[in-house]
């Protein structure tokens, strides 16, 4: 490591601070927030969602619109508990219905209606769904569970069996696998922050520790689909007096997820997601061994989530164990921390190149 501090001996992280003005509140009032019971459990969310299918499915334009739809589910005393809610398509890539299937969701519950329910407190829910395979769920489900291990600036997620039943009785019901993911103005509220809304922000702008986690954690999983400065896929948190808080999501293009149709862009010059490419900015030495020593002291609870998991292939268990280990063969070798950290794994092309998650 001696070697390793020499290299980067020089190299000095900038933090820069906007005024607070810029900050944009979230919606609501983060002080009268409460949490709700939704994530405060690992156990599977079984519930079914009725409504018009075949018009849902159908509205996949710039501007999807509300459908009313019903949601019921049982609670812990197995009494069946009904709420009346508007659903819509969302997203991005996966909305079109030449990549998914089944698109992901966005969950509009009721007002002042959810209390004493499993949803209490909560308003806006990202249903994540089967898309092509619920393969690509219940791996991207676990890269969540992976980086909530790592930092609390980081979505919580709920696993779920939803039964999409349709209102018409012109389909037969279908029971997949999918996921809710936490909404950003709880996570501000867990947080003590607010939802920071304007582009243009650099890495060198953003907590140091916090953003060489992300940075690292997206090398680690194989994901190079993501940006700071066009806040594509990232989140950030905003405190007054405290630099920028960094929160990825959406991996369903990772490495580590395996999604067929996840695709490297082509100015990157890598030839899979598999392909790692380092995508951050350098920061101290100082601040990567933090960074590492924090990945390794989760490196039994990650290997934990796919060892031995009965909801994943047994091939693609090893697929993964192999994957992971590759990383942490990477973050002890002083040599591959300077190839990969400092010159981005030999893509010097690609690091002029000014793409949607590059800059």
């Amino acid at each position: 490591m001696k070697s390793f501090r020499t290299i980067f001996g020089s190299i000095m992280l900038t933090l820069a601070f906007l005024m607070p003005s810029f900050a944009q509140k979230s919606s609501k009032d983060s002080t009268k927030l409460h949490i709700g019971p939704l994530f405060k459990s690992d156990s599977m969310l079984a519930f079914t969602l009725n409504t018009n299918l075949k018009v849902l499915l159908k509205d996949r334009g710039d501007n999807p619109i509300n459908h009313w739809a019903s949601l019921e589910y049982k609670n812990e005393s197995q009494e069946a508990v009904s709420l009346n809610l508007k659903v819509k398509v969302r997203g991005n890539f996966r909305k079109s219905s030449s990549n998914c299937v089944f698109p992901p969701m966005l969950l509009n519950l009721p007002d002042k209606k959810t209390k004493n329910t499993v949803f209490e407190h909560q308003d806006h829910l990202k249903l994540v769904t089967h898309c092509q395979s619920e393969d690509y769920i219940f791996q991207e489900y676990l890269v969540y569970k992976a980086y909530n291990l790592l930092t609390d600036y980081s979505f919580k997620a709920r696993l779920a069996k939803v039964t999409y039943q349709d209102s018409t009785g012109k389909r037969d019901p279908q029971t997949r696998l999918a996921f809710l993911l936490e909404e950003e103005d709880m996570l501000a509220k867990r947080n003590a922050t607010e939802i920071f809304k304007l582009k243009n922000i650099s890495m060198n702008q953003v907590d140091s520790v916090q953003m060489a986690t992300a940075a690292v954690f997206e090398y680690m999983i194989g994901n190079t689909d993501w940006s700071v400065p066009y806040l594509h896929n990232i989140k950030l948190l905003f405190k007054k007096g405290s630099p920028y808080l960094p929160v990825p999501y959406d991996f369903d293009h990772s490495g580590i997820v395996e999604a067929k149709y996840a695709q490297p862009a082509q100015e990157l010059e890598i030839s899979s997601v598999r392909r790692r490419l380092y995508r951050g900015i350098t920061f101290t030495p100082t601040v990567f061994q933090e960074v590492f020593a924090n990945f390794k002291r989760i490196k039994p609870q990650l290997y934990a989530l796919y060892e031995g998991n009965p909801q994943l292939n047994e091939r693609y268990i090893k697929r993964t164990i192999k994957y992971l280990d590759e990383f942490y063969e990477t973050i002890d070798d002083p040599k591959s921390l300077k190839k990969i950290f400092i010159h981005g794994g030999g893509q010097g092309a690609s690091k002029g190149v000014v793409i949607k998650g590059l800059n």
